[in-house]
């Protein structure tokens, strides 16, 4: 059964959700982790981004990706964490073609970050590991392995056993996605695998938590979320009587089903053997002078939930809007630039911020761009609706031909005879044409179907082809029509 959200289930739930996050993310480098093959897992061929080191060729030694290494320090710099000052990468020890070592190189007892909140959850750790093989399976006839995304720098953060609702989980993924791309080191694309989700889930009904599901490709936030709804719901029955105990074991995620299913036993720490690869330093980051605290502090942009923050004291910018401008960095950046073009007045700062959130995001579903239009080029439309130059319709109409052909929207509006006129004489005459032409609609009115009047200002519009100003219509056909 499909839920639309975990308050769904609330009112038949009498267990305690507690669930735990980790999030990989492929990190933005030129080169994968521990050799100088080039970070571009998405190549079109197969196995042609790979070398010796990350194929496992006896006799080869990895080097640390240093811009890997301070991907993730400004991560936990970001988050309020603290950082290492000691840390290792260590063997995690399993068999599996994508892993073509037998191990995959990782982080165990010192990871570079530990701690720090995102969203209102608590961190536990973030460590940086290497990526395996991707995997495609051809049912009867076997399975492939593309190496080129072996070896990849792969940021892992694991939350604190602290969210206890579906929507919490989904709001820190999203959150966590933005700040990545914020922050430079990850496209966190979900759809191709840049960024991927598995859930820790238990239920218990004390503060003692549950048998521990792990739930593993998840590759949207709605699947993270109706995951977590659909081990809730599957869970429960099993406690409440029904067939089966609940085991801790890895599961999948079937999307087309909406139901996770088993995939195996859940492993445990010893079960990985891990123990500190012999192959690379230890790294004392204190004496490594690129990623000392002023340093990495210096390098952090502005972060999502203080634009959030800026953009409504500021600006006074609606708290959903401002949503957009932050996750939409194109959006984010027009908005701004049309304001700093009108130097910061507040009736055009909300209209600048109507228009980009309503008529231009529709005029941006077709390519993604912003078209022709620039900061400059929307705060002069601003400037000529609030002149009265420009109807509603003429300023739809005008930002429509701007964002096509670019241009300036005097001379669009011009051209195209969208200038909105405000000739009384000439509204008259069409005033008293329409009142004229309409005997049964005036006799209506009169008797006390006030209404009507948008049906005689509609008349208006389209009889000047909807350049005339609706506001002097209004009260034109008002005196008219006493």
């Amino acid at each position: 059964m499909r839920r639309s959200s975990f308050d769904d289930i609330l009112p038949i739930m009498s267990y305690k959700l507690t669930v735990g996050l980790e999030v990989h993310a492929e990190l933005k480098t030129k080169t994968k982790m521990f050799c100088n093959s080039a970070n571009d897992p998405f190549n079109a061929e197969p196995n042609v981004n790979i070398c010796p080191v990350c194929m496992a060729h006896p006799g080869t030694l990895p080097v640390i990706n240093k811009q890997a290494v301070h991907h993730v320090l400004r991560v936990g710099t970001a988050l309020g964490s603290d950082l290492a000052d000691f840390t290792e990468f260590d063997r995690k020890n399993y068999f599996y073609p994508d892993i073509p070592k037998g191990y995959q190189i990782s982080q165990y007892k010192y990871p570079l970050v530990s701690n720090g909140m995102l969203n209102g959850i608590a961190i536990e750790r973030v460590h940086l590991e290497e990526d395996t093989a991707s995997s495609s399976h051809e049912g009867s006839e076997g399975s492939l392995v593309d190496y080129n995304r072996a070896g990849v720098p792969l940021m892992e953060l694991v939350t604190k056993p602290v969210i206890h609702t579906a929507e919490e989980a989904g709001a820190f993924a999203r959150e966590l996605q933005l700040l990545l791309r914020t922050l430079g080191v990850s496209n966190a694309n979900m759809e191709k695998g840049e960024m991927r989700v598995e859930a820790n889930i238990s239920i218990s009904k004390t503060d003692k938590l549950g048998t521990k599901v792990e739930v593993k490709n998840l590759n949207s936030f709605r699947s993270v979320e109706r995951a977590i709804v659909y081990e809730v719901e599957r869970m429960t029955k099993i406690l409440d009587g029904g067939p089966g105990e609940i085991v801790q074991e890895t599961r999948g995620w079937d999307e087309g089903g909406q139901k996770t299913f088993s995939q195996r036993k859940k492993e445990s720490a010893h079960d990985y053997r891990y123990f500190p690869d012999p192959d690379l330093p230890k790294l004392k980051i204190s004496e490594i002078p690129e990623f000392s605290n002023e340093k990495l502090k210096a390098t952090m942009p502005e972060l999502p939930w203080e634009k959030r923050a800026r953009l409504v004291r500021e600006y006074g910018v609606k708290t959903e809007n401002a949503e957009v401008f932050v996750a939409d960095k194109i959006l984010g950046r027009l908005f701004e630039d049309a304001v700093n073009a009108i130097d910061g007045d507040r009736p055009s700062v909300a209209l600048i911020e109507n228009y980009i959130t309503s008529d231009f995001v529709g005029l941006m579903k077709s390519s993604g761009s912003i078209g022709g239009v620039t900061g400059k080029s929307l705060a002069d439309l601003v400037t000529m609706i609030k002149a009265g130059d420009l109807s509603s319709r003429g300023a739809k109409d005008t930002l429509a031909i701007m964002y096509a052909e670019g241009g300036d929207p005097r001379a669009i509006a011009e051209k195209n005879n969208l200038i909105q006129k405000n000739d009384v004489e000439a509204l008259k005459k069409m005033v008293a044409e329409i009142i004229s032409a309409n005997p049964t609609v005036v006799a209506d009115y009169k008797s006390g179907k006030v209404a009507l009047l948008q049906f005689f200002i509609g008349q208006g519009m389209k009889a000047s082809k909807g350049s005339g100003n609706p506001a002097m219509f209004k009260t034109l056909f008002e005196e008219g029509l006493k």
